[in-house]
């Protein structure tokens, strides 16, 4: 069995799901990924039965000539804005491959999208068999652009769960006789992302914040500028497994962004064991974040909602944190590897049973 994946950049925590490909499914993963213009420096680990493509080995002959060599079972593709890509997926379908455009946009009625919407489900099947969504905002899009349910399918993403598990087990007994009281964000230091928000709302905090800091670990073009912000500490891009001691060290991730169709980032230190404060915009919030149960969300961009989601946490006694904490690992068990790789595989599954190409 062999998959072919069309990135557009590749991430840390998409490699496990590779892995259950090849654990659990004996498959073979081929994946083409974008290796420049990258908004972070994360390298792929050299696994077997994984192999990569840099995408600027390949023109748009080149990728088709590579996914007829390869000739794989079912595809995913990532990156639609990839016009090359887009020639590999017509190419697949002409051939009756299935192939799975991965969700994580959400409708929000932009003229862009309703134009993509107005497309014939036809001229979509030409490119596209089925639509792969992170959760129920996306599915909306996906059925906006003609995709049945019988063709959509969910759990695109997951954390690292199992090494993100670790952190909240090896970190419990500490957290238990003393709460970390330390914010965190984790994220791309972009404005996109609501950074100088945080940064603005913890400057107010001043002489509120009783014994709390905050921590911010990321790249990104506001980074020079928020290295020179007082009483904050800044620390560069980390793979995953470079995070478990900041989640030890840490009480409540802070996800203050503008824009966030999903947000990765929720779930691994939901797993974690981390309380959560996140915008409304974070498409993964109404899965691992619950208002007064582990956590916080503040209206996107409002500087004063922040901050009283911030309020919140400090002024939360360790006993109210800790339950915060065992409820966001709760959460963070609703998506693993596992499952995204079994999401994905189903296709072929119900491919069998019903005895008909996609």
């Amino acid at each position: 069995m062999r998959i072919l994946y069309l990135y557009a950049e590749l991430m840390g925590y998409q490699v496990p799901v590779l892995e259950v490909y090849v654990r659990k499914y004996g498959c073979e993963v081929h994946v083409v990924h974008w290796d420049h213009n990258k908004l972070t420096p994360y390298a792929p680990p050299i696994l077997n039965g994984i192999a990569y493509y840099p995408r600027s080995a390949y023109d748009r002959g080149g990728l088709v000539q590579l996914a007829a060599k390869i000739r794989p079972q079912i595809a995913c593709v990532s990156g639609w804005m990839d016009r090359d890509y887009l020639s590999v997926c017509r190419f697949l379908r002409s051939e009756g491959i299935p192939v799975v455009s991965g969700f994580d946009d959400v409708w929000t009625g932009s003229l862009r999208q309703k134009v993509a919407s107005f497309v014939p489900s036809a001229l979509r099947r030409r490119y596209f068999s089925h639509a792969w969504v992170t959760g129920p905002y996306q599915f909306e899009f996906a059925a906006r652009l003609g995709f049945k349910k019988e063709e959509t399918i969910f759990n695109c993403y997951s954390a690292d769960v199992p090494l993100f598990n670790k952190a909240f087990h090896s970190s419990r007994p500490s957290k238990i006789v003393k709460y970390p009281h330390r914010f965190l964000c984790v994220a791309r230091f972009d404005p996109v992302k609501g950074i100088d928000l945080l940064v603005d709302a913890w400057r107010d905090l001043r002489g509120k914040r009783k014994d709390w800091e905050l921590c911010f670990v990321g790249n990104g073009p506001l980074g020079e500028s928020l290295a020179k912000v007082p009483e904050v500490s800044v620390k560069p891009f980390v793979p995953p497994e470079g995070l478990l001691d900041e989640a030890a060290a840490s009480g409540c991730l802070v996800l203050p962004s503008r824009k966030e169709p999903w947000g990765v980032v929720l779930h691994e230190f939901a797993a974690a064991g981390l309380a959560i404060i996140c915008s409304d915009v974070c498409g993964a919030a109404p899965m691992f974040v619950t208002p007064g149960a582990n956590g916080y969300i503040f209206r996107a961009g409002d500087l004063d909602s922040l901050q009283r989601s911030m309020l919140n946490i400090i002024n939360s006694s360790d006993e109210t944190l800790q339950d915060f904490s065992t409820r966001s690992h709760e959460y963070g068990q609703h998506i693993t590897p596992d499952l995204t790789a079994a999401s994905f595989m189903s296709i072929l599954e119900r491919q069998n049973l019903s005895g008909t190409p996609s």
